[in-house]
């Protein structure tokens, strides 16, 4: 399928790891008009700012990637501030979206959208079939009402506006560009900042909250931009054939998981650190497992290429990029 490489493309949160990558991406593609605003440019959770910079800037394509994220601590400490600052980004960017003429939109949520207990692996006809993981709940409701709106935009001015607003939803994602904070980050970044601050100080031992036992799914970064590139390019007829009007988003995911422990002796070996690894289990778990079917998205063509053990290699080489001792 031919691509206009010169229609202009807004990738919304492109300082982040997913959004940084999606520019990368596309640039590699040869996409050659793309339009990004700092958070001091562009204030998203601002609805005339946002307004103004739709109205003056009227992109073809909106990759939705702006978003607050963080892990279990995070979500915990700041839920008002998940929720908050999450639905007030996706009304925004949508909206005015739609408001300026923007035919395509990507909007990338989550795989905590899923119920807490859903059977694994999870397909997307999981969604709103039991109840959430309390630890994200603001934060996968703020997610689910992005689907939704999406979802909704399409049905009322799919055919009267030309409209095809489309969803993805990555499984646990890692790679160049992520949070490194040992509290506030995701499992595998802030796996990453310990391992390598034990290395460095040659401490004996490394505590990990939680039993160990969770499983969950893992996919680099630059997987989950090929893939995000990829469902944006796909036919609507295609993209229709895996989806439904009220069922209209895709999970991407690695296609198998492991445990927490697993990942932990694995994130140990690519920093090269030694020590004892012992896991607390006052602390939360989560959900004990997390694991997404990309079976629609394989049947459409899509398969992940960068394995766990190679990602962490690159992931730690991104981190001693930026955090020099």
């Amino acid at each position: 399928m031919g691509q206009d490489l010169n229609q202009k493309i807004y990738v919304a949160g492109h300082l982040g790891m997913v959004g940084s990558s999606i520019v990368r991406n596309l640039q590699a593609k040869g996409f050659n008009n793309i339009v990004t605003r700092t958070h001091k440019e562009l204030d998203l959770t601002n609805q005339l700012a946002t307004q103004v910079f739709f109205a003056t800037e009227r992109p073809d394509q909106v990759y939705l990637a702006a978003a607050k994220v963080g892990g279990i601590h995070a979500n915990n400490t700041f839920p008002a501030d998940f929720i908050y600052n999450n639905l007030a980004v996706q009304n925004n960017v949508i909206h005015q979206a739609f408001v300026s003429g923007v035919k395509k939109i990507l909007f990338l949520g989550s795989s905590c959208i899923y119920p807490k207990l859903a059977p694994q692996p999870m397909g997307e006809d999981a969604l709103l079939t039991g109840k959430l993981e309390l630890t994200n709940e603001p934060y996968a409701i703020a997610k689910i009402a992005g689907i939704k709106m999406c979802e909704s935009y399409n049905r009322q001015y799919g055919k009267s506006h030309g409209i095809d607003y489309r969803s993805v939803m990555p499984t646990n994602l890692y790679g160049p560009g992520d949070n490194y904070h040992p509290e506030n980050g995701h499992v595998i970044p802030a796996l990453v900042r310990r391992f390598h601050e034990a290395k460095v100080a040659n401490y004996p031992e490394v505590l990990i909250w939680g039993t160990g036992r969770p499983k969950r799914e893992f996919l680099y970064v630059d997987d989950m931009a090929a893939a995000s590139i990829f469902v944006m390019q796909l036919d609507k007829t295609t993209y229709d054939s895996q989806t439904q009007p009220m069922q209209n988003h895709l999970n991407v995911g690695f296609g198998s998981d492991v445990t927490i422990a697993e990942l932990a002796h694995a994130v140990a070996k690519a920093v090269g650190y030694q020590g004892n690894i012992k896991f607390d289990p006052s602390k939360p778990d989560g959900s004990p497992r997390k694991w997404m079917s990309s079976e629609r998205l394989n049947k459409l063509g899509w398969n992940p290429k960068v394995s766990l053990n190679e990602g962490l290699r690159l992931t730690y080489e991104a981190f001693q990029a930026h955090n020099k001792d």
